[in-house]
């Protein structure tokens, strides 16, 4: 194309974004009767409008020589006020705040990268969306189409379509090698990140070559959009799932993350079959931390109360969980179940277990009906009596209380390194959590230590105060997330507060400048250990000490902090007093803020949340499957 045509698409391209804005959008437009449907449009403009109307606004960029004309794309659009584009210092930062981004508002994002080492850097990071359901669009530099030989930062070697298999074992992949084919690439793409129980990144690559390429007279009406229908409620098996419940005398409800919108549904069912309940960190506040049926998490890393359930119910009850090891004790977490009623959109997740009534659809309909089945088959609500198992398991909850509490009264124990008393990460998180429940806050956990100690103590009594990725336990999430805090639509605006470590804050600490770029508003609470504690404890638990997953280096964190204009650093002090007056400072603040506390590592079982399941990790993996094959399940 010479200079003079692409200059013409060019100018039609800056009228056509500033009739969208009047319009109030792309589909209205379309809709008027002076928006024609027809228009020459580069590749790169398609992607983008095709994106603009199923409601993409939000882009979070690591631009290259790969995506130079999808950024001048965006670069018109912004400047019509129809997109937002944040550019920021790492493809995994971006990739996080899109997840956290859609995980917390339901905004929608794309991640728009180069070729080679940005784009290989978000497929890594595409693992949070991936294990967590979470639609992420992901737009990616690829090599050229027509081979004159290899491009710089594409897989060495003399095939064609190594990005596309590559992508695609994350998640669904497109290449854009025919720019014709792009509303069936964008269609593709809805179905994936708006797909109704189980959403996840979607990879658009684009070869360097096509995106400048001119598609003539598109018709825009191809763009497609809209959302994939919802299923209905399972067809069958509530008789035999009914029956199943009422001749069980002791039922756990295991809830994952496909049941975190059936919070209403939950409570009747669990009144109705005298079940208790034992949540995926996941679903947090599903029901409030307070009721009498709630166990709490369960599993490898549960509590008292939430193994004890799961250890010793004859019936289990899932709901929307994929039953990862670490739920589900390795699959050994249910030694005393007789039957399996599973409750799953998704085939292969309902018929996890043997022995399974598997209800295959939408879990707040299926549940409904359920709950009808049960009623119909003579069950009774128990909402005013108290059965042995639910005497027994809140007997363990108390337990469990008191168990906490004796942490929470010994905050701090002496730690070799700092050569003080510091305070411990129980008393640390419990701290801190109170603190952002009391205050509206938004958490998000970071793998480690931090994120084990905290789902064993949060308490929230609702959903949406707490977000830890459990799916894939990405170092680096935490505070990468903050940036979700600046960047959503106005009125979805939050504060938050990412618990970090020191080792997952060093993963990415570009939040430091980008979460001032980009107005966020939240602390970073840094609890600083000098070690990945959750591996020092399990090298611990299994061969008696710690190997290399410590340093000896002393790093001012408050001073680093110091030395990016605009975040307010503060030292959190030794005692929870300082720690709150610290995060009172923190808030008051209009902005970043990193609150920095040392916290205790050692043998004192005060200083941890402890660990009450099996895990197949390890030197314990013949003991756990050995167990798993003898419970059978």
């Amino acid at each position: 194309m010479d200079c003079g045509a692409y200059q013409q698409i060019v100018e039609a391209r800056r009228g056509r974004a500033l009739a969208i804005a009047e319009a109030g959008g792309l589909t209205e437009l379309l809709a008027s009767s002076s928006g024609g449907s027809l228009a020459d449009v580069t590749l790169s403009e398609a992607i983008v409008l095709g994106l603009l109307r199923q409601g993409v606004r939000t882009f979070y960029a690591v631009f290259g020589h790969g995506s130079t004309e999808v950024a001048e794309v965006l670069r018109v659009y912004a400047d019509a006020g129809l997109v937002d584009v944040h550019a920021v210092r790492s493809e995994i930062e971006a990739a996080h705040a899109a997840a956290a981004l859609r995980w917390v508002t339901d905004e929608k994002a794309a991640v728009l990268t180069s070729i080679g080492p940005g784009a290989l850097q978000a497929l890594a990071a595409s693992l949070v969306a991936a294990s967590d359901g979470l639609g992420v669009w992901f737009l990616c530099g690829d090599e050229t189409t027509e081979d004159e030989g290899p491009n710089m930062q594409q897989i060495p070697k003399a095939e064609q379509g190594t990005f596309l298999r590559m992508f695609g074992a994350m998640g669904d992949t497109y290449t854009l090698h025919t720019p014709g084919s792009v509303s069936t690439a964008l269609r593709r793409g809805l179905n994936t990140v708006d797909h109704p129980y189980r959403a996840g990144p979607f990879f658009l690559l684009m070869p360097m070559n096509t995106q400048c390429s001119v598609i003539d007279s598109f018709n825009l009406n191809e763009l497609p959009y809209g959302c994939p229908p919802v299923p209905g409620a399972a067809r069958a098996g509530y008789t035999e799932a009914a029956n199943f419940l009422i001749e069980a005398e002791r039922v756990v409800v295991k809830v994952g993350g496909g049941a975190r919108e059936a919070g209403k549904e939950l409570l009747e069912f669990l009144e109705l079959c005298d079940g208790v309940v034992v949540t995926s960190p996941l679903v947090s506040g599903v029901i409030p931390y307070a009721h009498p049926r709630n166990m709490t998490v369960g599993g490898s890393k549960g509590s008292l109360c939430g193994n004890y359930a799961m250890d010793e119910a004859d019936l289990l009850v899932s709901l929307g969980s994929r039953s990862v090891c670490q739920a589900d004790s390795s699959r050994t977490g249910y030694p005393n179940a007789k039957h399996v009623i599973n409750i799953n959109a998704d085939t292969d997740a309902a018929t996890h277990y043997g022995r399974t009534t598997a209800l295959v659809g939408d879990m707040r309909a299926t549940l409904r009906r359920l709950n009808d089945a049960l009623r119909n088959a003579g069950a009774e609500d128990h909402a005013d009596d108290e059965s042995p198992w639910l005497t027994e398991c809140r007997a363990k909850k108390e337990e469990w209380e008191s168990f906490k509490a004796e942490r929470y009264a010994t905050p701090c124990l002496f730690d070799e390194v700092f050569g003080r008393e510091v305070l411990t990460q129980p008393a640390a998180i419990k701290v801190a959590a109170d603190w952002g429940r009391e205050n509206g806050a938004v958490s998000f956990f970071d793998a480690g230590d931090v994120q084990a100690n905290g789902f064993q103590i949060v308490e929230d009594d609702r959903l949406g105060r707490t977000f830890t990725d459990t799916g894939a336990s990405y170092m680096g999430f935490a505070v990468s997330a903050l940036l979700a805090s600046g960047t959503a639509s106005p009125e979805n605006r939050f504060y938050g507060v990412a618990f970090t470590g020191d080792g997952s804050f060093m993963m990415n600490p570009q939040i430091l400048i980008d979460g001032v770029e980009h107005g966020a508003t939240g602390c970073i609470l840094l609890l600083d250990n000098r070690r990945m504690a959750a591996i020092s404890g399990l090298q611990t638990g299994q061969f008696g000490t710690d190997f290399s997953t410590n340093d000896h280096v002393e790093v001012d964190y408050v001073a680093m902090a110091s030395a990016f204009k605009g975040v307010h650093a503060l030292h959190g002090g030794h005692s929870p007093e300082e720690l709150i007056a610290a995060l009172n400072k923190a808030k008051a603040y209009d902005g970043l803020s990193l609150v920095y506390v040392p916290v205790y590592y050692g043998p004192d079982a005060l200083g941890n949340m402890g660990v009450f399941g099996r895990w197949n990790v390890g030197n314990w993996c013949d003991e756990v499957q050995a167990l798993r094959h003898e419970i059978g399940l």
